[in-house]
């Protein structure tokens, strides 16, 4: 326990009871998405599967920052993807989006300006968009070809204002679609060692490779 901790003093208990609620409304956020996991993935996995193109990942602010992460775990795992931050995509970055792409727009408000012109965009070009939201009824949901619904019952935070529960799901609602895509692609270890052929993953997929194959 260190010096720094001591000196809380009382403030301990509340600190730590902060930590603990902040926890279980993550919790309680990710069992509100289980509840309605399944029509999701089936909803979204066929747009997904059948891309011929890259899957286009959207957002702004932190969305944005997950959104960054759930390109590249797809890239990862046998699904080409890329994120366009959606201020720089108004400013040229939308010439990267092509016939055959899927885009993936996440906004918690749903009313994102960026976001929603971005995707517009998309639409005037034939590109289908699925919208990652935490209201089913905002701009972006009535845009999109297929809604995910990312709402939770609060934020985790003390204030109910950080995007903390609300960037948990869809982060999770990422490495889900991942999952399942590997799955359906029958992605195998040797798949993945491919695209990580250095550091400790890579080493230790080597291995596990060597193992097999003797």
């Amino acid at each position: 326990m260190t010096q720094e901790w001591l000196a809380l003093g009382d403030n301990r208990a509340r600190v730590l009871a902060a930590a603990h609620d902040a926890l279980n409304h993550e919790l309680a956020a990710l069992n509100l998405l289980g509840s309605r996991l399944t029509l999701q993935v089936e909803n979204a996995f066929p747009l997904l599967f059948g891309c011929g193109g890259r899957v286009v990942i959207t957002g702004i602010g932190k969305p944005g920052r997950v959104g960054e992460k759930i390109a590249a775990t797809l890239s990862s795992t046998g699904t080409p993807s890329f994120f366009i931050h959606s201020g720089e995509a108004l400013h040229g970055d939308s010439g990267a989006l092509a016939a055959g792409d899927v885009v993936i727009a996440i906004s918690n408000s749903g009313t994102t300006t960026e976001v929603c012109a971005f995707v517009e965009f998309a639409i005037r070009m034939g590109v289908p968009v699925i919208a990652m939201v935490g209201n089913v009824d905002s701009a972006l949901a009535r845009l999109a070809t297929v809604v995910l619904d990312m709402s939770v019952a609060r934020e985790a935070d003390p204030l109910n204002l950080a995007p903390t529960a609300s960037t948990t799901v869809a982060m999770v609602m990422g490495d889900v679609l991942a999952c399942a895509l590997m799955t359906a692609r029958n992605f195998s270890a040797a798949d993945f060692t491919r695209s990580h052929p250095a550091g400790a993953l890579g080493a230790r997929n080597d291995e596990k490779l060597d193992q097999e194959s003797k």
